[in-house]
């Protein structure tokens, strides 16, 4: 009977080729990177051929290594779903989600009463942070991130248009000096959040006063979602990116001081999964509804 390979080894080969680093892979197995190295070999010696090729200051896998990572990689994910499946209780079905906040309060969580009305069964942990997303160390389902996606080891959906625009409350256009063309805002707060800092040079710029008003000058916010709010209390206008702000629009309490937009094309919301493990049927049922809500709000405003 063939004999496994030495599970450490093989655990630290994982660490080592999903980190392309000795030293990450010792920070993350709590071990001396000197350790690893010794791991490393072990199994290099036990498969009688190398796994890695190494430079300086730098590894790359083998075609052999490769050929080995995705199959280390796949059975490793495979035995931390069984786990998880394991320790969690057997009438609790939950998915774990994160997104960010703005998001979240404004589109997402709105609408989650729907799922859970359909879904009764299918609970949704939602988590809102703006890290960078990690499917082999973080222990999510899928999580909603802003980027051009090109995530890499992810399946990647769009959700939304990302069309910017300013928008303010109705009572301060009957304030100030008027908005009358887009130059008229340097007049103004312009509201400004700290995870979005170049939606409103973008916005000028487009509108052509890029260079007759400061992009960076007003106040700034943790977050989108506060300054929607400073902008529906009067305190000034907001960079709004419009799918988020629809309900807001339709209600009156934020109007659209300009015509002028910016599309940012593929530079948008998507729905990202991990593409090293298989789907589940809970997380399944979760996507093609979240897909089925984007589907219907796209080109709403």
């Amino acid at each position: 009977m063939d004999r496994l390979p030495p599970l450490n080894a093989v655990r630290a080969f994982e660490s080592v080729a999903r980190h392309l680093s000795i030293t990450l892979a010792a920070d993350e197995l709590n071990v001396t990177p000197g350790a690893v190295s010794r791991q490393i070999r072990a199994l290099e010696d036990y498969m009688e051929q190398p796994l890695f090729l190494r430079g300086h200051r730098q590894i790359t896998l083998t075609p052999a290594g490769e050929q080995y990572f995705k199959a280390v990689a796949r059975i490793i994910e495979e035995l931390r779903s069984a786990t998880r499946k394991l320790k969690r209780p057997a009438k609790r079905r939950q998915i774990k989600v994160r997104a960010y906040t703005t998001f979240a309060m404004q589109w997402l969580i709105p609408r989650l009463a729907s799922f859970h009305q359909e879904n009764p069964k299918i609970e949704v942990l939602l988590t809102a942070s703006l890290d960078p997303v990690d499917f082999h160390k973080d222990d999510l389902d899928a999580a909603i991130r802003l980027g051009s996606g090109d995530w890499p080891n992810c399946n990647c959906y769009v959700l939304s248009d990302n069309v910017l625009a300013p928008v303010c409350s109705p009572a301060l256009l009957d304030l100030g000096p008027g908005l009358h063309e887009p130059a008229d805002i340097a007049e103004y707060t312009m509201l400004h959040s700290i995870a979005r800092p170049d939606d409103w040079g973008h916005w000028l710029q487009a509108a052509g006063v890029g260079s007759a008003v400061d992009a960076r000058a007003g106040m700034t916010y943790q977050s989108s979602s506060m300054a929607y709010a400073a902008a529906a209390g009067g305190q000034g206008i907001a960079i709004a990116q419009l799918f988020l702000v629809e309900k807001e629009l339709r209600e009156g309490t934020l109007v659209r001081p300009f015509p002028q937009t910016v599309d940012m094309g593929a530079y948008t919301y998507y729905l990202l999964t991990p593409r090293h493990r298989p789907e589940s049927e809970d997380m399944a049922t979760f996507r093609q509804w979240l897909l089925e809500q984007a589907r219907q709000t796209r080109h709403v405003v």
